[in-house]
C-alpha cells in the first residue's frame, strides 16, 4: 500500500468518524425521547437516499478525463477542507465554541420533547429529524468517499475505510446508549481540515497541469507545513484574543 493510499484511508477514516459520531447524536436523542421505530425509518430512509445518491453520481465524476477530474476533485476537497480547517483554528482559538455532544445532545432532547405527544402510527417528528440529520451527514461522507475514490480510482479503497468508521461508530453507539462525549472530535475535525485542504492543494494543482517535486512525496511535505502553518494561526489568535479580554474586564 502506497502513502498516498495510506493517506486516503486515514483522511476518509476521520472525516467519516465525525460525521458517524455526529449522526449517531441526533438518532439517540430522538430514539431515545420518541419514538424508535419511527426514527430507524428516518435512518433507513436517508440511507436509501445516499445509496441512489451515491449510484448516480459516481459513475458521472468517474468518467471525467484525469485532468479535469483532478481539477474538479481538488477545488471541492479545498472548498470543504478550508471550511473544516477555519472552523477548526477558530475553536482551537477559542474564537468559536468548542462541538459537544453532551450539549447537542441535550438540546435534541428537549426540542423533541416539547414537540407534542406521539400518536399512532409513524411518528413525523422522529421520521423527520432522523432523515436530515443522516441525509446531512451522510452528505459530506458521499463526497468524501467518491472525491478521494475517483482520484485514485480506488473507491472500493475509500468506502472501506468509510464502513469501518461508521460500523465502530455504531456499534460504540449502541454499546454506551449514549452520544459518544469522549470522542477527541475537535481535534479529528482539526486534522480532516489539514488533510482535505492538503490533498485538495495537491491534486488541484496536478489536473491543473503542475508537477510536484517527488510526486506524490511532496504531500509528506504539504501536510506538515499546513500543519505548522494552521497552529501558527491558532497562537496568533489565541494572542490577540488574550489582550481584548483583558481590557473589556478593565473597563468592565
Amino acid at each position: 500500500m502506497t502513502g498516498t493510499q495510506i493517506g486516503l484511508e486515514l483522511s476518509v477514516f476521520l472525516a467519516c468518524a465525525v460525521e458517524a459520531v455526529e449522526a449517531l447524536t441526533i438518532v439517540l436523542a430522538v430514539g431515545t425521547t420518541r419514538s424508535w421505530r419511527s426514527t430507524l425509518i428516518g435512518v433507513a430512509s436517508a440511507l436509501g437516499t445516499l445509496a441512489v445518491l451515491t449510484a448516480a453520481l459516481g459513475p458521472a465524476l468517474t468518467s471525467l478525463p484525469l485532468g479535469a477530474l483532478r481539477v474538479v476533485v481538488g477545488g471541492l476537497l479545498l472548498i470543504f477542507g478550508l471550511q473544516w480547517l477555519r472552523k477548526a483554528i477558530l475553536r482551537a482559538a477559542g474564537l468559536k465554541e468548542l462541538h459537544d455532544e453532551e450539549a447537542i445532545f441535550d438540546r435534541q432532547r428537549q426540542s423533541a420533547g416539547s414537540a407534542g405527544l406521539v400518536a399512532g402510527g409513524l411518528d413525523a417528528y422522529s421520521f423527520t429529524v432522523a432523515f436530515k440529520g443522516v441525509l446531512l451527514e451522510g452528505l459530506e461522507v458521499v463526497f468524501i468517499v467518491l472525491t478521494f475514490g475517483a482520484n485514485q480510482h480506488d473507491v472500493g479503497l475509500a468506502a472501506a475505510a468509510a464502513a469501518v468508521a461508521i460500523a465502530l461508530v455504531v456499534v460504540a453507539g449502541v454499546a454506551v446508549h449514549a452520544p459518544l462525549a469522549r470522542v477527541p472530535e475537535n481535534t479529528m475535525k482539526f486534522a480532516v481540515g489539514v488533510m482535505l485542504t492538503s490533498f485538495g492543494t495537491f491534486w488541484g494543482a496536478e489536473g491543473a497541469g503542475a508537477h510536484w517535486p517527488g510526486g506524490e512525496g511532496a504531500l509528506l511535505v504539504i501536510i506538515p507545513v499546513l500543519l505548522a502553518f494552521s497552529l501558527t494561526l491558532v497562537a496568533v489568535l489565541r494572542g490577540r484574543k488574550a489582550p481584548a479580554v483583558g481590557q473589556r474586564a478593565a473597563a468592565g
